[in-house]
């Protein structure tokens, strides 16, 4: 959404302004978190019946002491402007920009079993070598894959899983008996 990725570039930029960028990012992926887990908070947000005045005053009990100042007087302008909706989406494109700013890559990193310590430090290790920038790396389990892996950084991917050899073999062998 245009209007969330607008704020949270303002929010960005007065942030690094003011030297707090950190403090903001950890509120932001807090904002995050309670929206993720909170489907009351969401209908909070977009509900047409509450007056923005309740919804600042209820933002102000909910974060305020608990975030930097900076953050906590920018989600009170997000809805004294009626954008309290936005803020899901606000909090995500801030965590996304940041990244970007501080050059942090996402490698996931999915397995049928999950990743033990040695084989998880192997893999940012080979990521890290490979990348200029900070590594986060995020693990997933699908047991669909049934062995082996699958890395996905941006838009590249590599395909190690047994599943994806399965297919392969399949595949050459249907091409080899239809020649």
């Amino acid at each position: 959404m245009i209007v969330a990725s607008r704020y949270a570039k303002s929010l960005l930029d007065l942030s690094v302004e003011k030297g707090q960028l950190e403090a903001v990012y950890a509120d932001m992926l807090q904002v995050k978190e309670v929206c993720e887990n909170s489907r009351e908070f969401i209908n909070f947000l977009n509900s047409p019946i509450i007056k923005s005045d309740k919804k600042i005053a209820t933002l102000k009990v909910v974060f305020d002491g608990k975030f930097n100042e900076i953050t906590s007087g920018f989600l009170t302008i997000v809805a004294s402007k009626r954008r309290e909706s936005v803020i899901p989406e606000m909090a995500t494109s801030f965590i996304e920009q940041y990244r970007i700013h501080k050059n942090i890559l996402t490698a996931i990193v999915t397995s049928a079993n999950g990743l033990d310590a040695a084989t998880r430090q192997k893999a940012l290790d080979l990521v890290k070598s490979q990348l200029n920038g900070e590594v986060e790396l995020v693990e997933k389990v699908d047991a669909n894959i049934i062995g082996g892996f699958i890395l996905k950084i941006g838009d590249k991917q590599l395909d190690k899983s047994v599943a994806r050899q399965l297919l392969n073999l399949k595949k050459e062998l249907t091409n080899k008996a239809l020649n």
